[in-house]
C-alpha cells in the first residue's frame, strides 16, 4: 500500500495470485474457479479495495462503464427504459453511469464529454436529433453508441426504437374509424419526438380530409396530469367543436379525462380520448383509456445487449431494431360501439 491506498497488487499478493487473475475477477468473473473468485473477493473486501476507472483506463484504453444519457429522471417512460437496461447491466461485468440531459442538446455536450473523458466501453443516448458537436463527438467516441427512442436515416452507430410518425398516425386513424370528427392535438414540451408524434397526427388528419389548424393546443411546458386539464380547457374555450383528442403522452391523456369528469362531458360518446405510450394507468381508468403501447422495458434490454454484443466481439445481428409499437383500443375512444 502507498499513501494508505489498497492497490490491485496489494490484493494479488495476499490473495498468492497474479494482478491479472484479480482483474478477471472483477471483470469477466466466470473466467476464475468459484473457489479462487470467492478467495479474491473475500480479501477484496478485507482490504477495503476499490478499482480505479482512470488506472484501469490507462492500461485498457477503456474503463467497464457504460454511460447512458437520458432527456428525464422523472418521466415514467425513461424509467421503463432504465429498468430494462439494469435488468440486463447486474448480470455484466460492466457499471451503468447515468445523466440528464433535461432536453437540452448543450447540457448533452457537455454530458458527452464527460463520459468520453472517461473513455467508456460503450454510450447509450436517447433519440436522433443530437447538435452537430453532439453527433461529432460520438463519431470520435472510439466505442460503440446505441441511439435508442427512435428509429431513422443515418445513425451514428446503432439504434432500437420505434417511428413516433407511425405511431401517432395510428392513433389519430384510429380515432377518426370510430366516428370522430374534430379531432384536437395536445402537446407538451414539444422535444422533437412530440413534434414527430404532431406530424403522424397531422398526415392522418389531411388524408381524412378533417385536419384543421385551429384544433391544435402545445405549450414549452413539461408534462403533468394537471396540465392535461388545463390544455382541454384552453381547447373548449376555442369552441371549435372538438369531440375528440390525441394526446402526445398519457400524462396529458389523463388530465383530459378528469377535466371532462370535471365538467361533464361524456366520454366516449362526445369526447374521445388518446394517450400515447400506454402507461399502468391508462387501462385502469374509468373509463379506461386507449393509447399506443410501446416497449420501453425491451428498448433498455436490447440497447444495452447490442453494447455488450459490439463491446466483447459478437457481430450484432440488427444493428438498425425497429421493436415497433400497438395501438391498444380501449373504452374512451368507443364512439362507434360494435
Amino acid at each position: 500500500m502507498i499513501d494508505g491506498r489498497v492497490r490491485l497488487s496489494d490484493v494479488a499478493t495476499a490473495a498468492g495470485v497474479s494482478t491479472a487473475t484479480v482483474s478477471r475477477v472483477l471483470r469477466r468473473p466466470d473466467m476464475v474457479s468459484a473457489d479462487v473468485r470467492q478467495r479474491i473477493l473475500q480479501i477484496i473486501e478485507e482490504l477495503g479495495y476499490v478499482a480505479n476507472p482512470a488506472a484501469r483506463a490507462l492500461a485498457s484504453a477503456r474503463t467497464n462503464v457504460i454511460g447512458i444519457l437520458i432527456p428525464s429522471l422523472t418521466n415514467n417512460v425513461f424509467a421503463d427504459v432504465l429498468r430494462g437496461i439494469y435488468a440486463v447491466a447486474q448480470d455484466s461485468t460492466y457499471d451503468v453511469q447515468f445523466a440528464n440531459t433535461r432536453y437540452s442538446n448543450l447540457e448533452e455536450e457537455n454530458l458527452l464529454r464527460v463520459f468520453l473523458n472517461q473513455k467508456p466501453s460503450g454510450l447509450i443516448v436517447t433519440g436522433t436529433d443530437q447538435s452537430v458537436a453532439s453527433r461529432a463527438l460520438l463519431k470520435q467516441a472510439n466505442c460503440p453508441v446505441v441511439q435508442i427512442m427512435e428509429t431513422g436515416e443515418s445513425p451514428v452507430d446503432m439504434m432500437v426504437g420505434f417511428s413516433h410518425v407511425k405511431g401517432a398516425y395510428a392513433a389519430t386513424s384510429h380515432l377518426v374509424g370510430s366516428g370522430y370528427r374534430r379531432i384536437a392535438f395536445l402537446g407538451a414540451r414539444m422535444d422533437p419526438r412530440t413534434q414527430r408524434r404532431l406530424l403522424g397526427y397531422t398526415e392522418a388528419l389531411e388524408e381524412a380530409g378533417l385536419f384543421d389548424e385551429r384544433l391544435i393546443v402545445t405549450t414549452p411546458r413539461s408534462s403533468t396530469v394537471t396540465l392535461g386539464c388545463e390544455l382541454l380547457g384552453l381547447l373548449l374555450d376555442r369552441d371549435l367543436g372538438a369531440d375528440a383528442v390525441f394526446c402526445n403522452n398519457d400524462d396529458l391523456a389523463l388530465g383530459v379525462l378528469f377535466e371532462c369528469q370535471r365538467r361533464r362531458i361524456p366520454v366516449p360518446s362526445e369526447m374521445g380520448i388518446c394517450g400515447f405510450n400506454d402507461l399502468e394507468m391508462m387501462a385502469v381508468a374509468n373509463p379506461s383509456i386507449t393509447s399506443v403501447r410501446t416497449f420501453r422495458q425491451e428498448m433498455g434490454e436490447k440497447a444495452i445487449r447490442m453494447l455488450i454484443d459490439r463491446i466483447e466481439g459478437r457481430q450484432v445481428e440488427n444493428p438498425l431494431l425497429d421493436l415497433g409499437f400497438e395501438l391498444i383500443a380501449r373504452q374512451s375512444s368507443q364512439k362507434l360501439r360494435p
